[in-house]
């Protein structure tokens, strides 16, 4: 594994603005070419048309986002209730899809395109670390975190819709880097199964394949992602390939797969725990 160094965040944030800026064109270039909108993509009850509409969805809500637009109607989109994260983020996007009927689906590229460019222009003269309410997670995030949040859409759902599509798709390893350094300390900790975390206690050293590098702690319920931590003990280190890492977060690919092929490998003095992990975060 190659040597991890201290990260700059301002120099990140524009690598991880330049990558949304590159695959927002591709993300365009497949939604124009899906031939059957209705065929089965990889997300489970969704068709590649629905993950299209999501996407458009996401770039819609995180556009208004960072711009400070008030035209959206979030008491429409939000769930009524507040219970665990990953049950209202699903009643969410299965409202949000139903925004964009047959008509507006036919154009999503357009509509992406047109979103995707406003978020970049819009964003370019903040500092990574503005803050931005957002209404689902209840909190405010930075805009770094929000970008990579879209970056991480962005490459997961094209997938989800080259798959379906049968249209080659591509994420590239430090494209992968860029989503899991902008986004994992924060939302690792926000998707913490409470529940199934109380009275757990494990520290993990989560060393991504040319960085980042994150220490993972879970102790009384609660979960705390710290980025080129100081030295301490670790239960166990799990050392991961970033694209594998990404798509075994995300479910997209089985853990065991990228165990077989080499691409995770668990270490220390107790490498069990470290596939308590994936258990422990919840996924919508």
């Amino acid at each position: 594994m190659g040597t991890v160094t201290s990260f700059d965040p301002v120099v990140e944030h524009e690598r991880t603005r330049a990558a949304l800026a590159d695959v927002v064109p591709r993300l365009v270039r497949l939604l124009r070419d899906v031939p059957d909108p209705q065929a089965a993509s990889g997300v489970p009850v969704w068709t590649v048309g629905d993950v299209g509409a999501h996407l458009a969805a996401v770039y819609l809500a995180y556009c208004s986002l960072a711009h400070g637009d008030e035209s959206v109607d979030w008491d429409g989109v939000l769930p009524d209730h507040d219970g665990p994260l990953d049950e209202r983020i699903t009643a969410m996007n299965a409202t949000a899809i139903g925004l964009f009927g047959d008509e507006e689906r036919a154009r999503l590229g357009d509509f992406v395109a047109e979103r995707g460019e406003a978020f970049l222009r819009g964003t370019e003269s903040l500092a990574p670390d503005t803050p931005v309410s957002v209404p689902w997670f209840g909190k405010d995030l930075t805009l770094a975190t929000l970008t990579g949040l879209m970056l991480s859409e962005s490459l997961v759902h094209g997938l989800d819709i080259a798959r379906g599509a049968g249209l080659p798709w591509h994420i590239g390893p430090d494209e992968a880097r860029l989503v899991l350094g902008q986004t994992m300390p924060t939302m690792m900790a926000l998707a913490l199964d409470t529940a199934k975390a109380r009275g757990v206690t494990l520290a993990l050293d989560l060393a991504i394949k040319g960085g980042p590098r994150l220490a993972v702690v879970i102790d009384a319920g609660t979960m705390t992602v710290t980025r080129d931590a100081p030295p301490r003990a670790y239960d166990c280190r799990l050392t991961a390939a970033p694209v594998a890492f990404l798509l075994v977060s995300f479910r997209r690919t089985p853990i065991w797969k990228a165990v077989a092929r080499g691409q995770m490998r668990a270490g220390g003095r107790k490498p069990w725990l470290a596939m308590r992990l994936g258990e422990l975060i919840a996924n919508p």
